[in-house]
Order: C-alpha cells, then sequence, then structure tokens
C-alpha cells in the first residue's frame, strides 16, 4: 500500500501493482474504485489476474479505513468523490486510464467517465474504457426510485442510513449493527473469513462509519418513502448527461437485492458502445462471488477495445 496526498490535500491509501512501463511505453493503467462498505480489497482477485499486465491503481476511497476521513456531509458530494479520482491519476502521474467500479465505486466511474467527456483541460479523454458493476447509470436510476416499487423498496435502508437518529448506535458499536438493521441478513453471500474479519474492524471505527454514510447522505438522489405516489414529481428533470461513448462493460449480477435488472433497461440508448454481461446466480458483491466469470468478461472486453 502507498500513501498519495492529492493535491485537494486528501490523503488515500492505495494500491499501485503491477508494471509502470511496458516494452518501452506506459503500461495500460485500471483504476478501480470499491463500493460501500468494503475497501481496495474488493478487487483482490482482479488486481492478481490482471496486476502482470496491467497498472492496478485500488485505492481505499474517501472516508474508508485509514484514508482520509472527514466528517462533514458536504465533503462527499459527488463532485469531491469525481475529482478525488483525476487527482489520484495526477498524483500518480497517469495520463489516461480505464475505470473500473463497484457499487458506489461504479457510480462514482459513471461520473468520472462520463466526466472526462467533458471540454477539460485536465478530464478531457483522459478515460479511455469504463467497466462497470452492479451500479445503476443515474439517470436510469433516479427514474427508478420514482416509478419502480421493487427498486424503491430495495433502496429504503438510504433512508435508514441518512437519518440522524441512527447516529447514536454507530457512534457507540460502529457501522456492523446499522447493516444488520438495514439488511436483515439478506445480502446473501459472505467473503472469507479473514476478509469478514478485515471488514468488522473497519466498521467498528466510527470516523470511518459515519465516512462512508456521508457517501449517502450527501448523495442527491431523491428515495421517496414506499407510500408516496409511483410519479415523476413535477420537478423532476433528468440529468443533463450526454450518452457514454467509451468502449463500457457493464456486468451485472442477477441477483442483487438491492439493484435489480430493472437498471439495465434503455441502458444502450445512454451508452452507445456498452458491451453487457450478465451473472446469473450471484448477489451483489460480483468481484468477489464470481470472479471467474468478472475475470474472464474483462479479459474479453479489455482484448477487445485495447
Amino acid at each position: 500500500m502507498t500513501r498519495v496526498t492529492l493535491a485537494n490535500g486528501i490523503e488515500l491509501d492505495v494500491r499501485d501493482e503491477g508494471p509502470v512501463k511496458d516494452n518501452g511505453g506506459n503500461a495500460p493503467v485500471l483504476i478501480f474504485l470499491h463500493g460501500f462498505p468494503e475497501s481496495h480489497r474488493t478487487w483482490r482477485h482482479q488486481i492478481a489476474h490482471l496486476s502482470g499486465r496491467f497498472r492496478c491503481i485500488a485505492p481505499d476511497q474517501r472516508g474508508y479505513r485509514g484514508s482520509s476521513k472527514p466528517q462533514d456531509v458536504a465533503s462527499y458530494t459527488p463532485d469531491k468523490l469525481i475529482g478525488d479520482i483525476f487527482l489520484l491519476a495526477d498524483a500518480l502521474g497517469v495520463k489516461d486510464f480505464t475505470v473500473v467500479g463497484h457499487d458506489w465505486g461504479g457510480a462514482i466511474a459513471w461520473g468520472v467517465a462520463l466526466g472526462s467527456q467533458k471540454t477539460s483541460q485536465t478530464r478531457n479523454g483522459r478515460v479511455t474504457r469504463a467497466v462497470i458493476m452492479n451500479a445503476p447509470h443515474p439517470v436510469t436510476f433516479q427514474k427508478l426510485l420514482y416509478l419502480d416499487g421493487g427498486q424503491r423498496a430495495s433502496s429504503q435502508y438510504m433512508r435508514l442510513f441518512r437519518d440522524p437518529a441512527q447516529d447514536a448506535l454507530v457512534r457507540e458499536h460502529g457501522l456492523a449493527p446499522l447493516l444488520v438493521k438495514a439488511f436483515e441478513g439478506k445480502l446473501g453471500s459472505t467473503p472469507e473469513p479473514e476478509e469478514t474479519a478485515a471488514l468488522l474492524a473497519d466498521w467498528a471505527v466510527p470516523e470511518a462509519a459515519f465516512g462512508m454514510l456521508n457517501w449517502y447522505r450527501a448523495s442527491p438522489m431523491d428515495v421517496p418513502p414506499m407510500d408516496s405516489p409511483r410519479a415523476l414529481p413535477a420537478s423532476y428533470a433528468p440529468p443533463p448527461l450526454p450518452p457514454l461513448s467509451i468502449p463500457t462493460l457493464v456486468i451485472w449480477a442477477l441477483d442483487d437485492i438491492a439493484l435489480p435488472p430493472a437498471n439495465l433497461d434503455g441502458l444502450d440508448a445512454l451508452v452507445t458502445n456498452l458491451t453487457l454481461v450478465k451473472v446469473p446466480g450471484c448477489g451483489h458483491f460480483v468481484p468477489w462471488e464470481a470472479p471467474t466469470a468478472v475475470n474472464a468478461a474483462l479479459d474479453d472486453f479489455l482484448a477487445a477495445n485495447g
């Protein structure tokens, strides 16, 4: 692990593995973004598989583990989380890269990829490919929260995570009791015992627990209560996002209790160069629940879009 200080003052612990140089030129770079409530260890199987050919960079994102954990909600707005990734690339001397994200890391990966398409001296064209795993497109997700009863029901945990009435529990016992309260054992697979022990240790640190929860508290996503009408509010307008045009692989585990496959509907209109791989019989944490399928999809996609 390497400690990297970003230009905005945030410090990230980063796993940086694989060749920096290859055949006299820069090795292709993959930046891996983990989701809630994990760490860079989400990608252990992918880094082991790919680091002989690619430079694999996997940070513990802000709010997690030993990385900076500002306690104010405003420090976790999407623009800051997306900005961290470009500043991380700057700090490590990375000119362009493929972004790979799962869960919240996938949400940030959508933003990083879309942000790279904007005309900007520092960002334009830096993201050459995107890989998203079980993370909904921001346009699709908000509409489903308004219109789809299944997605709304599956997302009520977000309202719990945003509720300050839970803060005393988190302050005294860490994140684990809130996760039990939110999901009631429905998340399915659990990782290896040593990985579970590491996660429990991470969740027990109150500053980290609140850092993780602040990702939800700073999000602009509106999660209506179950008894609200299933309709688009009069004030609703879709985010002004252009179609994503870079080669993009979306891997979707079909047994995800938090994010049903309805999130894939209409995705081909939002991503013009889309490769979609569905993984049946797998829950939310597809990078480590189905590493063989994920690694095979990555191999095929990276080879076809080199």
